[in-house]
């Protein structure tokens, strides 16, 4: 039996995952943005373990479900789900970026990392400078980008570590919308798969998987100078720097 941590598991592709794991007899902890989505999402998963309340589109509060999650232990598996669309610039890089970078930093380090990436990051680019002095203008697309190049900068400074990032697809959620075009059951199996399954396929790091095929992501992800200066940014920004 593992435990996992699930970020953003109130509601959406998050959730689907924590029940999956649940029914495979793991050990999952939800995280939900407050009380009331809390209540909720031990309610959709009742086998959960606990849930950790805090709003990731806020610095302080993210710190704070670090230290809960502390509290809780060392988990085996830390799949960061959480993600906005629909938002201000400045919200959408924090939740989608900061948040991960940030939890990664604070966190004990687990076994295993999965990061919520999507195909959008490939129009995403890389702004850095720009980004360093001005977070409004971040897109979704970049946003997506930039935890993408955190994940393939955690799997290249903690070999011990397997990170990977899954896109899960366009798939029929809240986010996705009705009209999605994806497999739902597709959109969640693979990070569920990367956070437990004793499978070869799983114990890689530093790729991007789309329905449990590693795929190529945007070339900028891969780039240690630009992974380098996005875990700069995010250390001043945070005050936290990336522990090596």
């Amino acid at each position: 039996m593992a435990t996992i941590f699930v970020t953003g598991s109130a509601d959406g592709l998050g959730q689907l995952a924590a029940k999956a794991l649940v029914y495979q007899g793991h050990q999952v902890v939800l995280h939900a943005r407050n009380a009331e989505r809390a209540r909720h999402a031990q309610q959709s998963v009742p086998g959960a373990a606990h849930v950790i309340v805090g709003d990731l589109s806020d610095v302080d509060d993210i710190r704070q479900v670090a230290e809960a999650a502390n509290a809780w232990g060392r988990f085996d598996a830390v799949i960061h789900n959480a993600g906005v669309y629909r938002a201000s610039a400045r919200e959408v890089f924090i939740v989608n970026t900061v948040a991960p970078y940030l939890l990664t930093c604070l966190m004990h380090r687990p076994d295993r990392l999965i990061y919520l990436s999507s195909d959008m990051h490939l129009q995403g680019r890389a702004h850095l400078e720009q980004l360093a002095r001005d977070q409004s203008r971040v897109s979704y697309s970049d946003s997506k980008l930039y935890v993408t190049m955190l994940c393939m900068a955690v799997a290249h400074k903690w070999p011990d570590v397997y990170a990977n990032a899954v896109d899960p697809g366009w798939v029929p959620t809240k986010m996705g919308g009705p009209g999605a075009s994806d497999d739902l059951q597709q959109g969640y199996e693979t990070q569920v798969w990367l956070a437990v399954s004793e499978d070869r396929a799983t114990q890689v790091s530093g790729q991007y998987f789309y329905h449990r095929t590693a795929t190529p992501c945007n070339p900028q992800a891969g780039d240690i100078a630009l992974q380098e200066r996005l875990l700069s940014i995010c250390g001043a920004m945070t005050g936290i720097a990336f522990p090596n």
